[in-house]
């Protein structure tokens, strides 16, 4: 056996050039995932177990696995052992597929409070420049106001009596 010195990192191994899309491949533990979780999967392999061992309790000329039925035990292990990994799998796609989703809604959330910041500031800024804006009402009062001051002032002159012309000189 040839010893190395460096031990401190491994030794290459070579990859196997299998190619998958990891993308279908999620997909397709997705679909297994969706379908071991409904009832009708259940039934169906309920049915399926009940009809093996019907067989091969029932039927001396088909048993092909007596009664402590082992291949239908090493059956629902090979089961489990793919399934499980599927599973998570597809749990894993659904968390980053949440987790996105997260991101996305606190983005959006961010730009929306933003945005109610920013009018809530411009609307304070209307009402501060509308505050010194003069509204009709009050338009209307003061133009009443002054209405009632100049018939105030006119009225002395109107009954005092109307000035006398200057006697009219002649020339001769």
């Amino acid at each position: 056996m040839k010893r190395r010195e460096d031990l401190a990192n491994p030794r290459y191994r070579r990859k196997l050039n299998v190619s998958y899309e990891a993308g279908a491949f999620g997909r397709f533990s997705e679909a297994i995932a969706r379908n071991l979780g409904t009832a009708r999967f259940l039934v169906v392999q309920t049915f399926l177990v009940m009809v093996w061992i019907a067989i091969n309790v029932l039927s001396v000329a088909l048993r092909w696995d007596p009664y402590p039925f082992i291949l239908l035990n090493l059956m629902f292990s090979v089961q489990a052992a793919y399934a499980a990994p599927l599973i998570l799998l597809a749990q894993n796609r659904q968390e980053d597929r949440d987790r996105h989703a997260l991101e996305n809604d606190r983005a959006i959330a961010t730009r929306t409070q933003e945005n109610a910041e920013y009018l809530a500031r411009e609307l304070a800024a209307v009402r501060l420049a509308l505050s010194n804006t003069v509204t009709t009402t009050e338009l209307r009062e003061s133009f009443d106001a002054l209405s009632e001051r100049m018939e105030q002032l006119l009225e002395p002159r109107a009954s005092q009596p109307a000035p006398s012309a200057p006697p009219a000189q002649s020339r001769h």
